[in-house]
């Protein structure tokens, strides 16, 4: 991808009035900026004297070319950043995308986009937030022999994607402590993992959860609804996955209780439309299942 930038920069000094012009261009997919073109424009009084004009315009040049290669490497790092997601993107599909437990490729787009969206209300960092949120369940101890073998899954692909470290150890710390496990999930140490969390968790309520959650007990052999059972408590994260339970079961056991666990303002706010939604679905849920309505 190429791009042109166009820095001006005005410098005075006295009676003196210098404009810099660089217009650079990206070449090759490092985003190197090339110097296409310079134009020096300057408003000198006719008192001003030779060592001051020659001072004036080394101070510009100098400025314009720190200011020019700033800008360069800034709008790099945009460009590699949304490489990065569009990369993630593409793994998560593969990954993920014969999904048919409601963990699925547009699962994760949807927690992505909500994350971008609370990150911008927040001041969090909408990368960080993004590309947790992409690769959050290919890392899912549910489709591993374990919780580190899923970390070590993604860890290795940031790391082939070129990653920057912080940034991959920030991804990592997200997805290892964004989960619910049965109510027995932690609250992530910093406001992108707080994020992130809360839009996992705002995809698994409302019209959208709600769909989820019946999907899931398909995947898992679960019935949509046996009277007969009663919401558990205290569970150990094994009983919670693999215990006796319904999809109406499951609203119970996490679902209504996730409106009063979100972390940000805005996900809160979200969050409460989502849970009225659910509320209205079981009372026309149980007034069909007794043949009332």
């Amino acid at each position: 991808m190429r791009c042109q930038i166009e820095v001006r920069v005005r410098l005075s000094k006295g009676d003196i009035t210098l404009t810099s012009i660089f217009r650079l261009t990206s070449k090759s997919k490092r985003n190197t900026m090339v110097l296409l073109k310079e134009e020096t424009m300057a408003t000198i009084t006719p008192k001003v004297s030779e060592k001051d004009k020659v001072f004036l315009q080394a101070m510009a040049k100098f400025e314009n070319v720190i200011l020019a290669f700033e800008i360069g490497h800034r709008r790099g790092v945009r460009v590699r950043k949304n490489e990065i997601l569009e990369a993630a993107e593409q793994y998560v599909q593969a990954e993920m995308g014969q999904d048919s437990s409601g963990h699925d490729y547009w699962h994760a787009v949807r927690v992505s986009n909500t994350a971008k969206h609370l990150a911008e209300l927040e001041s969090g960092d909408t990368f960080i937030c993004q590309l947790a949120a992409l690769l959050h369940d290919v890392a899912d101890e549910k489709f591993h022999s374990s919780h580190e073998a899923g970390l070590e899954k993604i860890s290795q692909w940031m790391i082939e994607q070129g990653v920057k470290e912080n940034n991959r150890l920030h991804v990592l710390e997200i997805v290892a402590t964004m989960s619910f496990k049965g109510g027995r999930g932690t609250v992530p140490v910093s406001l992108e993992g707080k994020i992130v969390q809360d839009s996992d968790r705002l995809d698994a309520i409302g019209a959208i959860g709600i769909a989820r959650v019946m999907c899931y007990s398909g995947y898992s052999k679960r019935p949509i609804h046996n009277p007969n059972l009663v919401p558990r408590e205290s569970m150990a994260l094994e009983e919670y996955r693999d215990g006796k339970s319904s999809a109406i079961i499951h609203f119970y056991e996490k679902l209504l209780l996730l409106k009063d666990q979100m972390n940000t303002q805005g996900a809160r706010k979200m969050a409460q439309n989502r849970h009225d939604f659910m509320e209205t679905y079981l009372e026309q849920f149980y007034q069909e299942w007794s043949g009332k309505r």
